[in-house]
């Protein structure tokens, strides 16, 4: 059996584990190891096992995820999130639907400084949905806007998600956050124009909203101090070439600490329980790199991604198709497969094909933390849909599927506009870099 062969039928045989609800570092792992083995025998396979763990965590800017992990549950649990929300309801006050664009707008801001689509969604459902209910905005706008804004914290920096793309892909971290920034905003800012439209269009589904005084809105917009802080600790000083990754995660958790510690908004107790949820994400996500550089190794040694470049520049496809035929092909994948799952598989694959054709790294990097974001929020999969239901049970699965369409158009929107125009990732790195 050739290499190419061993290789097809590996990746066929982890998305079937997966599908069977293996565990996606458990599958990675298998995969891996017995196609080695299949390839070179075991004995190199179990090196490859024994070294490839070393070789990963060994590396100190791996240390960057965990840090910024520990700032996001740090702010999360010392009430940051819930002043973000304060802050954008007054802002946006006065305009009919104006709690369910301050709820956009709230998890633009905690994902500056959250880095996680899950934990925005399960931080800001908590605060949203049971506002919106009592003001009587339906059901479907409600949990539609908690999904898919939480899906803005894996693209505004500092996203965890990057961070494992680069890693993976072995790209800039500062690069990967610079070119997520703007595409971050242009979205947020599509979503809350879906939102005024939904107002428009069916005004029965939010209710008018009273205009606060300006004079309180300047005093709740203060109240977003400590996410400036902290955004400029995490993301600002790498702009500026102060810190490098590594550092600016260190100081930005320790920032986290010390702001939450002088306000006396956490106790020792949720420190403590805050700095065990930190471990508890950073191993898995660590088990998962490990398992899945271990099946990268094996599927570059099958030489399946350099015979895929062959095929495709073989059937001269033009550069643009090949592209839109990959989106179309990720979008589908998300219905199936979780997000960390579709990245780690498909990059070693596709990210080679990619470079042949001219397509920057740094832009399909960004661009398919976006296209994961709809797998976030599609069925059956949609992991964020499951977040938020979990939290409101009594709310049917067919009413949050419903709240989600109108918003799906406007994560397509960025994906046509990022395909049409690369320069809104690649202008600010540009510039910085």
């Amino acid at each position: 059996m050739s290499p190419e062969v061993i290789g097809i039928l590996g990746v066929v045989a982890l998305i079937v584990l997966i599908m069977l609800r293996v565990k996606i570092a458990i599958a990675l792992g298998i995969v891996g190891l017995v196609g080695y083995a299949a390839l070179d025998g075991w004995d190199t396979a179990f090196i490859v096992l024994g070294t490839t763990p070393f070789d990963l965590t060994a590396g100190y800017a791996l240390s960057v995820m965990p840090l910024f992990i520990l700032m996001g549950v740090v702010s999360g649990h010392s009430g940051m999130s819930r002043e973000l929300f304060d802050a954008a309801n007054a802002l946006f006050s006065g305009r009919r639907g104006a709690l369910a664009m301050a709820t956009i707008g709230a998890c633009a801001g905690f994902g500056c400084i959250c880095g996680s689509s899950l934990a925005t969604a399960a931080t800001m459902g908590r605060i949203a949905v049971p506002e919106m209910q009592r003001l009587g905005y339906d059901d479907r706008l409600s949990t539609g806007a908690v999904a898919m804004g939480g899906t803005l914290g894996i693209l505004i920096p500092p996203s965890v998600m990057l961070v494992l793309y680069a890693i993976v892909a072995e790209q800039s971290v500062p690069q990967l956050f610079a070119a997520g920034l703007i595409p971050g905003i242009v979205l947020a800012g599509l979503q809350i124009v879906v939102v005024w439209v939904i107002s428009r269009v069916l005004p029965g589904w939010t209710p008018d909203s009273v205009a606060v005084p300006w004079s309180r809105r300047l005093r709740q917009l203060t109240g977003m101090w400590k996410l400036l802080i902290l955004f400029f600790l995490a993301v600002g000083g790498i702009y500026a070439g102060i810190f490098s990754p590594t550092e600016a995660a260190a100081v930005a958790a320790f920032g986290a600490i010390a702001i939450a510690a002088l306000t006396r908004s956490i106790t020792w107790q949720v420190l403590l329980d805050s700095m065990v949820e930190t471990v508890r994400t950073a191993s898995m996500l660590f088990f998962i790199l490990i398992t899945a550089f271990l099946f990268s190794y094996f599927l570059v040694r099958t030489q399946v991604p350099a015979g895929l470049v062959e095929w495709v520049k073989g059937t001269g496809l033009p550069p643009w198709l090949v592209m839109v035929t990959l989106v179309a092909f990720y979008v589908l994948l998300g219905c199936v497969l979780e997000s960390i799952a579709m990245m780690l598989i498909t990059v070693p694959v596709f990210l080679p094909l990619l470079l042949e054709l001219g397509y920057d790294p740094v832009w399909f990097g960004v661009l398919l933390v976006v296209v994961i974001e709809i797998g976030l929020v599609t069925p059956p999969v949609g992991l964020n849909i499951f977040v938020i239901r979990s939290q409101v049970p009594e709310i049917p699965l067919s009413s949050i599927y419903a709240g989600i369409m109108p918003f799906l158009a406007a994560a397509f929107l960025l994906v046509v506009l990022m395909l049409a125009v690369p320069e809104l990732a690649l202008w600010l790195p540009g510039v910085l870099y």
